[in-house]
């Protein structure tokens, strides 16, 4: 079966002839994401996401760098492929579908069991970010690296920073990275959008710089949302959530527990305060934002003058 490959050539892509089936382009698909977005590949890669024999991940691998002779180089080392300093990508993959690899695993939709290629969470895409960007991001998350930046901040415009990207998160109005900032010695978020001229730091990073010791990152926050008290008829909002005792119960790490309230247009004002026609619901445990980070750009919460929640 012949089909068209959108494969890319000095920098556009071209439309070539395929002679592979459509399960194999999809698996050659897969493979050349994989080595993209997470600097490594291999043949168990393959197997474990389509449930191949050796043989066929063999011959699909060859088939690739036959495309694309320039785009992998094999680490001894690490028993793994990984992408040249000349990768370019054969296949013209949508942002879109990209993150929701990403945020998702690489199934399909497919409960395969696979582990996800990097710590990435969120409840929707909107923005589209770069994907050299992305991937130069993901590939240093899954090598543990930290990375130099170029990044457009509201607070101090255009500037150098190096950051240790330790996970990717959907705000619900756009994709940002968590990460350490070696500047501020803390854990912040960048929003991918605003990142340029990505560039790998050799060496190993400490581990307060990693995910594990991101302590917005691992508290979960219980949160209480009802009808907001001033709604005239709050069984219509008990309705729209499907709550139970006029209350519906949800959990949100930390470090995202404020996007979530803002998503939503939670009055998250202990008093309630906001206008109910455009907050239908209200954080009814207000004090468990004590300490949350991500709680200044929650609707109703005073973050106090200068401060700015996502860097």
């Amino acid at each position: 079966m012949s089909v068209t490959l959108a494969s890319r050539r000095g920098g556009a892509f071209l439309t070539e002839p395929l002679d592979a089936s459509q399960a194999q382009r999809e698996r050659l698909a897969f493979l050349e994401l994989r080595a993209f977005f997470t600097g490594e590949l291999r043949r168990a890669d393959i197997e474990a996401r389509f449930g191949i024999r050796p043989a066929a991940s063999t011959r699909d691998l060859a088939l690739y760098r036959d495309i694309a002779p320039d785009n992998l180089e094999y680490d001894l080392a690490g028993r793994c492929y990984r992408p040249s300093p000349s990768f370019a990508p054969v296949f013209e993959f949508n942002a879109d579908r990209v993150l929701a690899w990403l945020l998702q695993g690489f199934g399909d939709g497919l409960d395969l069991g696979l582990k996800p290629a990097a710590p990435c969470e969120g409840p929707g895409q909107l923005t589209r970010p770069d994907l050299q960007v992305l991937g130069a991001i993901t590939r240093s998350m899954c090598a543990r690296r930290a990375t130099r930046i170029s990044y457009l901040s509201l607070s101090s415009g255009m500037k150098r920073r190096e950051i240790v990207p330790v996970a990717l998160a959907d705000n619900g109005l756009r994709w940002h990275v968590r990460a350490f900032d070696r500047e501020r010695a803390r854990f912040g978020d960048f929003v991918l959008t605003r990142i340029s001229k990505v560039q790998e730091i050799e060496g190993e990073v400490d581990e307060r710089e990693l995910l594990g010791a991101d302590e917005q990152w691992a508290r979960m926050v219980e949160m209480e949302l009802a009808p907001h008290p001033n709604i005239k008829h709050p069984k219509a909002i008990e309705a729209d959530y499907g709550m139970q005792d006029g209350v519906l119960r949800i959990k949100a790490r930390a470090a995202l527990a404020g996007y979530v309230l803002r998503r939503w247009n939670v009055d998250a004002s202990p008093d309630h305060r906001l206008d109910p026609a455009t907050h239908h619901l209200w954080l009814r445990n207000t004090p468990t934002l004590n300490g949350v980070e991500s709680a200044a750009v929650a609707p109703g919460v005073y973050a106090g003058p200068g401060k700015e929640a996502v860097v």
